[in-house]
């Protein structure tokens, strides 16, 4: 990519380059956490404290990070039999239903998935053999699902009033 085609970008454009960034960010850093400890573990007869704490922990950043990630491109599992046999103009109304209701959805799971930090800051929750409080995961992972909200807004309004930005990236096809 050239130095003019990043500075043409909108600001849309480079929230949800960043936002996938994080996410493929965090599959590495699960990714790396994973293999150390296996080496460790098999060739050194040690592990990492708190290994299976920060593993699971990082795999709910991960998980919530990819749901941000997946949510904008429109590539997670879908069903399209009826999508499929639809006129253009059905297709997209059928598009923008869908993408408003993984929006309420979404902005609920966040609503919620907040109320999971607050409790767990205020329970004091530590992790097994460093004590480390386990809120600032739950945090990032929260930040994860408000990324998911904020792309599922930008996909639901290019659906409605820019259906060409859409179509421009390969990756997001509306109309296959």
């Amino acid at each position: 990519m050239s130095a003019s085609s990043v500075k043409s970008k909108n600001p849309f454009d480079r929230i949800i380059d960043a936002i996938e960034w994080m996410a493929a960010l965090f599959v590495g850093i699960v990714a790396a956490n994973i293999f150390i400890a296996v080496a460790l573990r098999k060739f050194f007869d040690t592990s990492i404290p708190d290994s299976y704490d920060f593993g699971r922990l990082l795999l709910g950043i991960l998980i919530f990070w990819g749901i941000a990630a997946t949510s904008y491109r429109g590539n997670h599992i879908t069903v399209d039999l009826l999508w499929t046999s639809a006129s253009p103009r059905m297709k997209r109304y059928i598009d923008v239903f869908a993408t408003s209701v993984l929006m309420f959805v979404v902005t609920v799971q966040t609503i919620m998935l907040f109320d999971k930090v607050a409790l767990t800051f205020r329970d004091h929750v530590l992790t097994y053999d460093l004590n480390l409080p386990t809120w600032p995961f739950f945090a990032v992972a929260w930040m994860g699902d408000v990324c998911a909200v904020l792309l599922i807004g930008i996909r639901t309004w290019r659906l409605i009033f820019q259906p060409q930005s859409l179509e421009d990236h390969p990756e997001t096809k509306i109309n296959e």
